[in-house]
């Protein structure tokens, strides 16, 4: 069973996208390069930076987890990229 981690990318714009994978910098690369497999979400909006990267678990609880993070304000999900780094 493979581990489920979440991610946040911030975009040129600033702008900020999460997503769940196996790979982190696997998925961050396809996203980098545009190509077929990009979110269509984030193509022209490069420079793209990963900013955050959460292991989770299972692809369930990844997807839940997600969720939960999708759900939360700019200034929430700001915060939650400093508790991570103040707690590394």
């Amino acid at each position: 069973m493979s581990s489920w981690s979440l991610y946040i990318i911030r975009c040129r714009d600033g702008e900020l996208y999460t997503g769940v994978t196996t790979d982190v910098n696997r998925r961050f690369a396809e996203h980098q390069g545009g190509g077929p497999k990009a979110a269509k979400y984030l193509r022209g909006k490069s420079p793209l930076q990963l900013i955050y990267q959460e292991l989770v678990g299972s692809r369930s609880e990844a997807l839940k987890r997600e969720i939960q993070v999708k759900k939360l304000s700019r200034q929430q999900k700001l915060a939650l990229l400093n508790v991570s780094r103040t707690t590394a």
